[in-house]
């Protein structure tokens, strides 16, 4: 029913005073209340539905609140600015920005040189901004122009991408500079001894030969490393799903790691119980082997390595491996489990190792879903602990460790 806004009465009136005009003119009733009908109909038929009013009101309404309810729950920070003003932001931009944004000036919002220049922009456009919120964080700002007056801005965050390009270059460059160096060595060696073999004597002879074998042994050890790093990480996403005794498997990889004479006299076990966990057999193996073969590395020459099994208090395996050594600075143990990193790289390398062992460890501890802690104290030495959930059902089914906590090293 049509409301008294949109009911044509002005009309209505005029024609009913004129059709009492001309009924006193002398105009037959008859003709008159016909002419009355006619005309009344006629306004009738010209008004515009209600519903075309209601549409024509509602756009700036919808615009504004349908906008507002479309774009809220996007985890990519928008805003729609008017005039320059910021007048809706969704949540993921609130949480960037903070909500006092809403209602102020695009270019006081953002605070960003880049950033105020593609406000100030005539067209449509984009830009990298750098150090938005955070000095690191790297942000590709969009804004596209509705109308003189209407822009939406959108904010794609480019951080993780720029950090994993920067890893991989980081990698690639200390891959290359620990590569070079044993064949530089190599090349030296062979050259010199392919000049003039007769003039070196034996005992020189043998010396560079020795330097060879060991600078080779060296470079096949870093290869090695290298392709079980990447073969880790290409199986991250798929966790183990065989059932495996732990106890017996500790036992047999530390006893490898210990194989040396000098070595297995001070190799002690801890092992009252086993545990059955969910694990890649030849994975776990390499994990024991590279602990034990750290803590001899850096324990004192004459004092124990110790391997416990033990269950932690959350219910998960706890292997423990413990060395007497020197013990390890508190601003080096948050980042041994980078790649390459050493905190005596002259000793490392004597002692042969590659810089990698931890990062496989900390990689082969993640895909299993466990979680790794490093301990040190100066002077009493290191406690590397490795914690994985102890084998359930449903074990057999999961293929997907993204969930597992992260990795730390703690003090």
């Amino acid at each position: 029913m049509a409301s008294d806004e949109t009911f044509p009465w002005p009309g209505i009136i005029l024609a009913a005073g004129t059709t009492v005009i001309l009924a006193i003119a002398g105009l037959g009733f008859f003709y008159a209340v016909l002419l009355l009908i006619v005309w009344i109909g006629s306004l009738w038929l010209v008004q515009p539905p209600p519903t075309d009013l209601a549409k024509a009101e509602a756009p700036s309404a919808f615009s504004r609140e349908g906008m507002a309810d479309m774009i809220e729950h996007s985890g990519i920070p928008l805003m729609l600015s008017e005039r320059g003003r910021i007048i809706i932001a969704n949540r993921a931009a609130r949480e960037l920005l903070g909500a006092h944004i809403i209602g102020q000036d695009s270019r006081v919002a953002m605070r960003h040189p880049e950033a105020i220049a593609l406000m100030d922009r005539p067209a449509s456009g984009e830009a990298t901004v750098t150090g938005l919120v955070r000095p690191k964080d790297i942000w590709k700002m969009s804004r596209y122009r509705m109308n003189d007056d209407v822009s939406v801005i959108e904010l794609v965050s480019r951080t993780a991408e720029v950090d994993i390009s920067r890893a991989h270059t980081d990698f690639v460059a200390n891959a290359s500079h620990e590569l070079r160096t044993p064949l530089a060595s190599i090349i030296g060696y062979v050259e010199t001894l392919s000049e003039d073999p007769a003039s070196l004597d034996t005992p020189i002879a043998a010396k560079f030969l020795d330097t060879i074998h060991r600078e080779g042994r060296r470079l096949q050890s870093l290869v090695g490393d290298l392709m079980s790093l990447s073969r880790i990480e290409a199986e991250k996403h798929e966790s183990p799903s065989v059932k495996v005794e732990l106890r017996n498997l500790v036992e047999r990889a530390a006893k490898d790691a210990a194989s040396t004479p000098d070595r297995a006299g001070r190799l002690e076990f801890d092992l009252a119980r086993d545990f059955q966990i969910a694990g890649d057999v030849q994975q776990l193996e390499q994990m024991i082997r590279n602990l034990v073969d750290n803590a001899f590395k850096y324990g004192h020459h004459d004092t124990p390595v110790r391997v416990s099994l033990s269950e932690a208090a959350n219910g998960d395996a706890k292997l423990e491996v413990a060395d007497q050594g020197e013990g390890i600075p508190d601003e080096h143990i948050p980042h041994l489990t980078r790649r390459f990193y050493r905190t005596d790289p002259g000793r490392s390398r004597a002692s042969g190792g590659t810089g990698l062992g931890l990062a496989i460890v900390k990689h082969i501890v993640q895909r299993h879903r466990g979680r790794l802690d490093i301990e040190s104290k100066a002077g009493v030495g290191t406690v590397v602990t490795a914690r994985i959930p102890q084998w359930r059902d449903d074990m057999a089914r999961s293929t997907d460790p993204r969930s597992a906590p992260e990795i730390e090293s703690e003090v």
